[in-house]
């Protein structure tokens, strides 16, 4: 499998923000969102194996693992990743752009599915089917660029009743659009979901990698 980046952090989005984590991110992305902030993971990256990668993890004291991308599930090897983890009791998470089906992935893991709205220019690509696939162990996450994205999210989440089954994120595109503003969207509808921002964007600054 193809590696960009291993490294020990702090999860600064999920409900798991704010704990220890190390980040395993995947090569590769079929997507181009308008605001990715990770381009340099589309062919960057070393080939190693999930044995090797494993090694590189049990360097770090951590016990959640997030692998991320990227697009994780273009890797034939997750699985065998996803095992070797838990074989060995590490809480995993797995962040998808939510285009892939979620049901290849095995073992009790944290699907983080990216909802992508409209003004991420790749709306189209969403497999709708993941979101009859969700449990509560999942969490689903939509990133907002304006209004048109808060609303088309609302219906999204309106349609497939989605606070009634699992967690919901909403943050807003850093550098686009002000936190507050969406933020005060939300309390205006009394929205059931959680904001959130990138806490490693504020603490070591939005372009540093590693963190």
């Amino acid at each position: 499998m193809k590696v960009n980046e291993i490294f020990h952090s702090i999860q600064g989005e999920t409900t798991y923000a704010g704990m220890v984590c190390t980040f395993i991110r995947l090569t590769g992305c079929n997507l181009r969102c308008s605001y990715c902030d990770t381009t340099y993971a589309y062919y960057q990256g070393e080939e190693m194996t999930p044995e090797e990668v494993l090694r590189r993890v049990e360097d770090f004291a951590a016990s959640l693992v997030m692998i991320t991308g990227g697009e994780p599930l273009l890797s034939p090897e997750l699985n065998q990743l996803v095992n070797s983890l838990t074989r060995h009791n590490y809480q995993i998470m797995v962040e998808t752009n939510g285009s892939l089906d979620i049901g290849k992935i095995e073992g009790e893991v944290v699907r983080i599915v990216d909802i992508k709205c409209p003004g991420s220019g790749m709306s189209e690509h969403i497999y709708w089917d993941n979101l009859n696939q969700l449990t509560p162990n999942d969490q689903v996450k939509f990133v907002i660029g304006d209004r048109e994205d808060y609303q088309w999210a609302k219906g999204v989440m309106a349609r497939h009743k989605l606070a009634e089954k699992l967690p919901v994120l909403f943050s807003p595109v850093f550098g686009k659009m002000a936190p507050r503003l969406l933020a005060g969207w939300i309390v205006e509808d009394n929205l059931k979901v959680r904001f959130q921002l990138q806490l490693h964007k504020y603490i070591w600054g939005p372009d540093r990698r590693g963190v």
